[in-house]
C-alpha cells in the first residue's frame, strides 16, 4: 500500500539528514480507511523506540499527501539478502540465521509489551513479519519494519475475520483461516523466517496465494534435521514450537522465543554479534566498510515541497 523514497531532511545552518519517506500509493490515497491506517501506523510506531525496530521521526502532510519520515537503513531486506546468497552460491551460517531471528524476536517482544500512557497494553500484533519487512544494515543491525497492517488498540482500523492481512506464505494458520490473532501469530511468522533462513527456501510458498494459505493450514511441519544436517534436536524443537498449528503449543511470548534463541547461540559462552553479521553482509555485497554504501542520486527523485516549519 505504500511507496518509500530516500530523501533529505534539511534544517538550519546547512543541517542535512538522510531519511526514508513513506507515502500511500496513489491508487489507495483517496480511500479513507487507508489514510486513517497510514496515520494510525505513524502514531503507533512513533513511540516504538527500540534498536531492532525502524524508527519513525515525523508524520507530515503537503499538498494533501500524508507522509511518514523514518530512519534510513543503509542495507538490505532479507529477501534481497537471500537473493544475493543464492547468486553468490553462499550458505548462511546457522548461528547467523538464529542471531537474525533472535533480533526480530527482541523487537517483537518490545512491541508486544508496549503500553499506553496509562499503563494499559496496546495489544500490538505486527501481522506481517516476513523477509521483506526485516532489514539488515551494513553495520549488522537487524530492524523490523512496516507496521502498516498491525493490530493495536485505538490506532488502526481492524477488519480481522472479514479480510486476510499479511503475506500468505508467512502468515499464521489463524491468519490464513480468517480468525482473530494475538501475539502468538507473530511467533509463527518468526518461525517461518527462521526456517527460511536456514533452508534457503520457504516451505509454505506456493504458486498462488491460495496455495500458500493451504500449505500454512494443512502441511505437516517436517523434521528439520532431515532437511538440513546442521539443525540439531534443540533447534528442531525451537522451530516446531514456533510453527505449531495450535497457538497454545507455541512459545508463550516473543520474549520467551528470544531467550531460547539466545541460549542456543551463546550456550558456549560466545557467539555472533552485530559486528559478525555486519562483516558477513559487507563481504557478501562487496562493501569495504559500513559507510561505503553508495546511495542513489537524490536529484533524480521526487521532491515534495514543504512549508518552512515542516521541511523533509
Amino acid at each position: 500500500m505504500g511507496i518509500v523514497y530516500e530523501a533529505e531532511q534539511h534544517g538550519s545552518r546547512d543541517f542535512v539528514k538522510r531519511v526514508a519517506i513513506k507515502i500511500i500509493r496513489p491508487n489507495f490515497a483517496s480511500q479513507k480507511m487507508f489514510i486513517e491506517n497510514f496515520i494510525g501506523e505513524a502514531k503507533l510506531v512513533a513511540d516504538l523506540i527500540h534498536t531492532n525496530i525502524v524508527q519513525t521521526y515525523h508524520l507530515g502532510e503537503t499538498n494533501g499527501v500524508c507522509f511518514i519520515a523514518m530512519e534510513l537503513i543503509r542495507g538490505v531486506n532479507l529477501e534481497q539478502f537471500s537473493v544475493q546468497l543464492a547468486e553468490k552460491n553462499r550458505d548462511l551460517p546457522k548461528e547467523l540465521a538464529v542471531f537474525i531471528t533472535s533480533r526480530v524476536a527482541r523487537g517483537l517482544a518490545y512491541a508486544h509489551s508496549k503500553t499506553d500512557k496509562d499503563g494499559h497494553l496496546l495489544g500490538i500484533v505486527h501481522r506481517d513479519v516476513s523477509f521483506k519487512n526485516v532489514m539488515i544494515a551494513f553495520e549488522g543491525d537487524v530492524k523490523l519494519t512496516d507496521f502498516g497492517i498491525a493490530k493495536a488498540r485505538g490506532f488502526l482500523t481492524d477488519q480481522e475475520g472479514e479480510v486476510v492481512a499479511g503475506k500468505p506464505d508467512y502468515m499464521s494458520p489463524e491468519q490464513a483461516d480468517f480468525q482473530v490473532t494475538d501475539q502468538r501469530s507473530d511467533i509463527f511468522s518468526t518461525g517461518v523466517v527462521l526456517a527460511h533462513l536456514l533452508l534457503g527456501r520457504n516451505l509454505f510458498k506456493g504458486s498462488t496465494a491460495e496455495e500458500s494459505r493451504s500449505r500454512i493450514l494443512n502441511q505437516p511441519i517436517p523434521d528439520f534435521r532431515i532437511l538440513d544436517s546442521r539443525i540439531d534436536a534443540k533447534l528442531n524443537d525451537i522451530l516446531h514450537r514456533c510453527l505449531a498449528h495450535d497457538p497454545d503449543r507455541r512459545f508463550d511470548s516473543a520474549e520467551q522465543l528470544m531467550t531460547e534463541l539466545e541460549l542456543y547461540i551463546y550456550r558456549d559462552g560466545y557467539g555472533p554479534t552485530n559486528e559478525t553479521l555486519g562483516k558477513f553482509i559487507r563481504e557478501l555485497f562487496g562493501q569495504s566498510s559500513p559507510t561505503s554504501f553508495k546511495t542513489r542520486d537524490l536529484s533524480k527523485t521526487v521532491v515534495m515541497p514543504q512549508s518552512p516549519r515542516n521541511r523533509s
